[in-house]
């Protein structure tokens, strides 16, 4: 399943990892499961904090599940995690293995404290590259709470119960049996949604910062550049934007960016959030912009509204809220959206496999997914 390059780079990462575990399969006779026990098997081979198990009763066939010796870390793959959410499968393994994550003390504060019983099942598809963000929050959130459950599923291989569930986009996240959210999110946007008070207490917090010379609202590009010029002029920057990244997050792959033959759009945006952050930009992230009130008196502040409640003042503002996918605007097209209505051909494609799609667009775009879907679907018109 992995070739040498892959084996080589996993046996380094889980060199990271300190407290052994099991991973658990329930496996049939099927090809995917033999396919399924041969990755496993490759990876219990580079490591001897893994052992390897193949007596799972999981109601799904073929899954794996994570087993700690003190408990917790109550997660599980339902499917072959390969393609996109192969960096999925990896960070689960660093982190049920005791290799800290990549986030503040303060969300792993929040995490931990959380109370209830969660049980999350997300939908992905190896082709989505929006996926890997959402499995991986919800990945970590199992992690570092016993409370909470997730289970990661390939809708490609469990159609049934996709179509028993109505699901027609990637990620689709269900919370104890119900509908979640469908989109792209990360940790701190599943938290806002499960913890009602959180919204509030950021919007506090944010309230309360001291002016800023110079804010940028939007996290692009465009926003991520001027935060950085900004700062390393010595002015003190802030960067306040509905979703760090913005548009870039939703592309598939980029090309010819001067310094790079081609990359992908949440790799990109990864980056530009570590370079703003080199310089100490504060970024506010999940806050959109409702209104701009200009400063009354010449050299006065500017103050910026958000929909969160919070406000900020800053002397100088920079707009750079960029763009939105368009939209036909016809009746129906808000109401089944994620129900039938789709906007990523690769991701939500294999979601259609065997049936009939209408591809709206007729430029270069339009003929590119009409193209990628007619290995999939049924027709294409």
């Amino acid at each position: 399943m992995l070739d040498t390059t892959m084996k080589s780079q996993l046996q380094t990462y889980l060199q990271k990892v300190t407290q052994p575990y099991e991973i658990v399969a329930t496996l049939d006779d099927g090809e995917k499961s033999r396919e399924l026990w041969s990755l496993l098997s490759e990876i219990a081979e580079v490591t001897d904090k893994i052992t390897l198990r193949s007596d799972g009763i999981d109601e799904r066939v073929p899954s794996f599940a994570f087993k700690r010796a003190q408990g917790g870390a109550s997660l599980c793959f339902a499917g072959i995690p390969l393609g996109h959410e192969f960096t999925s499968l990896v960070l689960a393994l660093l982190q049920v293995g005791g290799h800290p994550p990549r986030v503040s003390d303060e969300v792993i504060e929040q995490v931990s404290e959380l109370e209830g019983e969660y049980h999350f099942e997300t939908y992905y598809s190896l082709s989505c590259q929006n996926c890997p963000d959402v499995v991986q929050a919800l990945n970590l959130l199992a992690v570092l709470n016993p409370n909470i459950r997730h289970v990661a599923i390939d809708g490609a291989l469990f159609q049934e119960e996709v179509d028993r569930r109505q699901i027609m986009s990637v990620p689709s996240v269900y919370l104890n049996g119900e509908p979640f959210a469908s989109g792209r999110m990360g940790v701190e946007e599943i938290l806002t949604k499960i913890d009602t008070g959180a919204a509030q207490r950021d919007a506090r917090k944010i309230s309360e910062r001291e002016p800023f010379d110079v804010l940028v609202v939007g996290g692009g590009p465009a926003g991520a550049a001027g935060a950085i010029y900004a700062a390393r002029k010595g002015i003190r920057t802030g960067v306040a934007a509905e979703r760090f990244g913005g548009q870039v997050l939703d592309t598939m792959g980029i090309e010819n960016l001067i310094s790079m033959a081609e990359t992908e759009g949440p790799k990109l945006a990864r980056a530009l959030e570590e370079n703003v952050r080199d310089y100490n930009v504060d970024i506010m992230n999940l806050q959109r912009a409702s209104a701009l009130l200009p400063a009354v008196e010449p050299g006065g502040y500017h103050e910026i509204r958000f929909d969160s409640g919070a406000s900020l003042k800053a002397k100088t503002v920079i707009v750079a809220t960029g763009a939105r996918w368009r939209e036909l605007n016809v009746p129906g097209e808000k109401e089944y959206r994620n129900r039938g209505v789709a906007y990523c051909p690769h991701c939500d494609g294999p979601l259609f496999k065997g049936k009939r799609v209408a591809v709206i667009g007729g430029g270069n775009s339009g003929v590119e997914a009409a193209i990628d879907l007619a290995g999939i679907v049924g027709h294409v018109t």
